[in-house]
């Protein structure tokens, strides 16, 4: 297995801000200071621009955005944005062919899972999810010493999964349904068969279980991210997953859909 570049000698400031988590809609900001980046946009462009603004963020000084995987919560705004504000997109070359309703991107740069690449003061590295889309990625993000791990809609933390995500001064984490409320709620039974299934989504349980085996001493915070507005709530998946963390410092936060995170600084 690859590893991840060894960080530079002296630490960068980052922030994070979830701009919008779940099934409507998903993009994470991140920013060194001097880079800035979407993971994912899956707003309308108008709509993530008018979140970021929100928070004090310049749309115009983004310099890339990182597609995870195809699905529509995930692209829905990138191609707009990419061509409003001239940016490239980086994205596996299995989740680009997926990916025709991005429309069109000048910029496409191709990275593959497990390789490691930087956009300016930003190293990434991309790994391999199990979840229901043509090549999904998780990343890990690098600004000096402080290491950002992104791991939303996956059915299972696979051992590759939890060794990438170790050593992480924040974590964002799926958290998306509480098992009783799923076999409970509307849905049909197959959607409720593929939502439990490996390639699916992790339970609140599983992102507990998750936790408890990949935090360590430079764990500052844990976003809990995508959320289902129907077979969740905030309160269960902190009450649940809060466990994992079994007295450690960290601070544990929920990111939801229809609002933007406050902005989080390493």
């Amino acid at each position: 297995m690859n590893q991840d570049p060894k960080p530079a000698a002296c630490s960068a400031n980052l922030e994070v801000c979830v701009l919008a988590s779940g099934s409507k809609g998903n993009a994470i900001h991140i920013s060194d200071g001097s880079t800035a980046i979407l993971v994912d946009a899956g707003l309308s462009g108008i709509e993530i621009q008018r979140r970021m603004e929100s928070r004090g963020i310049s749309p115009g000084n983004l310099d890339a955005i990182l597609v995870s995987h195809e699905h529509s919560d995930h692209i829905h705004g990138v191609g707009v944005l990419a061509r409003r504000f001239d940016l490239p997109v980086y994205i596996n070359p299995e989740t680009e062919k997926a990916a025709s309703s991005m429309g069109k991107v000048q910029d496409r740069r191709p990275f593959e899972c497990g390789a490691a690449f930087s956009v300016k003061g930003l190293t990434i590295h991309p790994f391999s999810l199990s979840h229901d889309a043509a090549d999904p990625s998780g990343f890990t993000i690098r600004s000096g010493e402080s290491k950002i791990g992104i791991a939303t809609d996956l059915g299972i933390a696979t051992g590759m999964v939890k060794e990438h995500l170790k050593g992480c001064s924040l974590l964002v984490l799926e958290a998306n349904h509480d098992p009783e409320m799923l076999a409970a709620g509307p849905y049909p039974w197959p959607t409720k068969q593929r939502i439990k299934s490996r390639s699916g989504h992790l339970s609140n349980e599983d992102s507990r279980q998750l936790l408890e085996e990949i935090k360590g001493d430079h764990l500052r915070h844990v976003v809990l991210a995508h959320l289902s507005e129907t077979n969740n709530t905030p309160e269960k998946a902190l009450a649940e997953v809060g466990l994992g963390l079994n007295n450690h410092p960290a601070r544990l936060t929920v990111a939801v859909q229809n609002r933007c995170s406050d902005i989080i600084r390493l």
